[in-house]
This record gives structure tokens, C-alpha cells and sequence, in this order.
């Protein structure tokens, strides 16, 4: 599996790219947000001959999911999440206005739910949702066994771990999600995360100062 990272908007997010030797891809937040950054993504899948299959979520805050319309739009997927997430669809341009920036379209409504245990298959490469409330409470985490990579949105991060201070974010949930769901994984396992650099569940347990 390739890992094509692109790092959108004034939130610096990470939009990762997933494809193999079929063509086939999945494209995991959607964070593009400029005509710049839209450009950059469609000319990457165009060039490389790829098809996108499938359009996923980590969670639904506005800087994971600014690009949703624009794939929806250019490649007709509609994106998929958890549905505890659905009601930070509400009033994007509002919110956005509210980071002092602005945005001219409300947010894509989704056209699937993902939940705990589902498979998202493209090409011959396999992720599975884990729920890991906290951050929000739709928060899931997009794991490869065979590939050794967890996708773990604004859930875990280098010595770090997501904030709780936004809309029904809850720290004592959060930390059971990751305690419970992410730490077990095997250490190997390397952290794709939402902002900043990767990291790996070895490292988050040896010296992450919020575990």
C-alpha cells in the first residue's frame, strides 16, 4: 500500500491517500480547501491513473472535511463517517467564519455510515473502523493489520492526544479510547495522524506524557 500525504488548509491537516498496485485508492480527509489545494489532489490521482473508490472520515470537523464536496463534485463519492458525527454538518460556513476565515458552500451530506468492525476494501488492501470516542463523539481510527498503519485522525498524536474542548468532547472518554483500542494495537504500528508528524504505538507509550 502507498501513503501519499498532503497537508491542507490553515488548520495544516493531513489528507492521506491510500492506493496499490491496482489503481484503486481510498482518500481519508478531505481537508483541501483552496482551488490551489483541490488542483493538487485531483492532479495527483489523475496522474498517477488512479481510481478512488471510497471517500472516509476520521471525524467531521470542519478542517477533515472542507475538500468533501469538492471529491464528491470531480469524482461523485459521497463521504462516509460515523453518524455521531453528522450534526457537525450543521452551519460550516457559520464555523468557519468563526476562524476568521470563509468558506462559500455548507458542508456535503453523507452518504454512508461507518461504524465499529467495518471493512473499507480497495485494490488488495483492507482498513478497519475502530470507534474511538473523545474528540468527537463519531471519532474513528482506520487500521491496517497486514500493513502495520492506523489512521488515527485528531485522536492520538506525537506526544500529544486530540483536544476535548470542542463540542461534546469529553478527556476521560478519550483517553479509554485510546488506552483501550489504539495502545493494544502491536508496537510497530505507525500513527498516520490527523496534524503533524507520524508517530508509532510504541513511542506513544513509552514517552507520551497524556498516557
Amino acid at each position: 500500500m502507498t501513503i501519499k500525504t498532503f497537508t491542507f488548509n490553515p488548520f495544516q491537516e493531513n489528507t492521506y491517500l491510500l492506493f496499490d498496485e491496482t489503481k484503486e485508492a481510498v482518500l481519508i480527509d478531505a481537508g483541501c480547501i483552496t482551488d490551489t489545494e483541490k488542483l493538487t489532489l485531483k492532479r495527483f490521482i489523475d496522474e498517477n491513473g488512479l481510481t478512488l473508490k471510497r471517500l472516509i472520515n476520521t471525524h467531521l470537523h470542519l478542517d477533515h472535511q472542507f475538500g468533501n464536496k469538492f471529491v464528491t463534485d470531480t469524482f461523485g463519492l459521497l463521504p462516509e463517517a460515523n453518524q455521531q458525527d453528522e450534526f457537525l454538518l450543521a452551519n460550516v460556513v457559520t464555523q468557519a467564519r468563526s476562524f476568521g476565515f470563509s468558506v462559500e458552500e455548507e458542508a456535503q451530506a453523507l452518504g454512508t455510515y461507518i461504524n465499529e468492525g467495518d471493512e473499507i476494501k480497495f485494490g488488495n488492501c483492507s482498513l478497519k473502523a475502530i470507534h474511538v470516542p473523545g474528540h468527537s463523539p463519531g471519532s474513528l481510527a482506520f487500521y491496517s493489520e497486514k500493513e502495520g498503519v492506523v489512521f488515527a485522525g485528531d485522536v492520538l498524536f506525537h506526544n500529544s492526544i486530540g483536544r476535548t474542548d470542542l463540542p461534546y468532547g469529553d478527556y476521560a472518554t478519550l483517553i479509554l479510547s485510546i488506552t483501550k483500542k489504539l495502545l493494544p494495537l502491536p508496537d510497530s504500528t505507525v500513527v498516520y495522524c490527523g496534524h503533524g508528524p507520524s508517530t508509532t504505538i510504541r513511542s506513544e507509550k513509552s514517552s507520551n506524557p497524556y498516557l
